[in-house]
């Protein structure tokens, strides 16, 4: 099958190299030239530099995935394929865009005749040899348009992918998904945490890691991510603790509130990301400030 991609960096650069791999026609686009160019000197790639000249690439009815950052860069691609696209071609959004956004893009494309499909992707850098998780949302009719690069993007054909609801539904999940990770990070990230503080048990973090990856009912593949991660760097020397959030794990946030839905869990591990990156925090102070004020307790003074 043949496919546009508008993004080829990371993710995207991946995806495209998978579907390659998998014998699919891939024409690519991204802002920078030097990646196309770079991506199709190393693969079957055909590089264009203009959404125009994408379409004019692509044999009739189009289908154009877009991985770019959600909101209003996802926004501008999409409206400039608007105006270059025509009536049963498809765009694809596998960012990480809000569902509500999908929804009304879905609701203006239509009125060109144009289809939209949203696909919330999971698999980062290991996709290209693992496959990518992703949650689809749209028409039935489009999904099965889609179907064989959706399979040939996923872990297997039957095996890691589905089409999981309407427009918006696919980042609906994915944003949940986001969510979940939030909390599953934090807990593993608390509880290694108290582990090294042990000092007079002189933990290996690393031994500690590949311990609970066999058997163990933590065991999970951010677990193996840990193990790799503290096998060159244990005490992590060389990391600054600085924790950014890509916008999924707000969303979560906000929709358990709209829903009212509690969710101790993922809003605790969003505000932890949030306390990371501040070097010194003026609540924190204040509770030093506090506990001296009435009991007396010790508080360390700047030097």
């Amino acid at each position: 099958m043949e496919i546009g991609m508008i993004g080829l960096g990371k993710m995207g650069g991946n995806m495209a190299r998978r579907l390659i791999l998998k014998g699919h026609r891939v024409v690519g686009l991204d802002h920078s030239e030097q990646v196309a160019r770079n991506l199709a000197a190393e693969t079957n790639l055909k590089a264009v530099f203009s959404v125009s000249e994408m379409a004019a690439a692509l044999r009739k009815p189009r289908v154009v995935w877009v991985m770019v950052p959600a909101g209003a860069a996802t926004d501008a691609v999409i409206s400039e394929l608007s105006n270059v696209l025509e009536q049963g071609d498809i765009i694809i959004d596998g960012g990480n865009s809000y569902y509500k956004d999908d929804m009304r893009r879905a609701d203006r494309l239509k009125e060109m005749g144009i289809h939209y499909v949203d696909v919330g992707t999971s698999g980062g850098v290991w996709g290209l040899s693992e496959g990518y998780s992703m949650m689809v949302g749209g028409d039935a009719g489009d999904i099965e348009t889609l179907r064989p690069i959706l399979e040939s993007l996923a872990p297997g054909s039957d095996k890691g992918w589905g089409h999981v609801g309407p427009h918006g539904a696919g980042h609906y999940v994915k944003m949940v998904h986001n969510g979940i990770e939030y909390g599953l990070m934090q807990a593993y990230a608390e509880g290694f945490d108290i582990l090294h503080s042990k000092k007079e048990f002189n933990l290996d973090m690393e031994q500690v890691a590949q311990i609970w990856q066999i058997g163990s009912v933590v065991r999970s593949w951010l677990l193996d991510l840990i193990a790799r991660a503290l096998e060159t760097d244990p005490d992590l020397k060389d990391i600054e603790g600085w924790v950014a959030d890509s916008g999924e794990g707000r969303w979560t946030v906000f929709e358990s509130v709209d829903l009212d839905v509690p969710a101790p869990v993922i809003t605790l591990s969003l505000q932890q990301r949030f306390a990371s990156r501040r070097d010194e925090s003026y609540a924190d102070k204040l509770l030093a400030a506090m506990r001296n004020q009435f009991g007396g307790h010790e508080m360390k003074k700047k030097q």
